[in-house]
């Protein structure tokens, strides 16, 4: 787990889970470097007060995204703007324990 980015609006961590599920014949196992990996981002919308976690196909459009607005030497406001069109699919109220 990782926060890759906070800011008043917003934050955005990041989970890769390595997975050890054998295959048949445990295959993963005679081949470590095809170990498969789980994870994703999870974003919280702090005035909403909603979360949304993505993984999958989203989850790399999402970090494509990112690393292409990076390049462009965005502002805290650019950045906000791209995680808000994700976090909108958000529902989950973020609840404290």
């Amino acid at each position: 787990m990782h926060m890759l980015y906070n800011s008043p609006s917003f934050s955005v961590v990041k989970f890769d889970i390595q997975v050890n599920e054998p295959a048949p014949g445990e295959f993963l196992q005679a081949n470590p470097e095809l170990q498969l990996h789980r994870g994703g981002y999870e974003i919280v919308d702090k005035f909403s007060r909603k979360e949304i976690f993505i993984e999958g196909a989203l989850a790399q459009q999402f970090q494509d995204g990112v690393e292409a607005l990076i390049e462009q030497d965005p502002t805290e406001e650019d950045l906000d703007d791209y995680i808000e069109s994700f976090a909108s699919m958000g529902h989950q109220p973020v609840v404290m324990h």
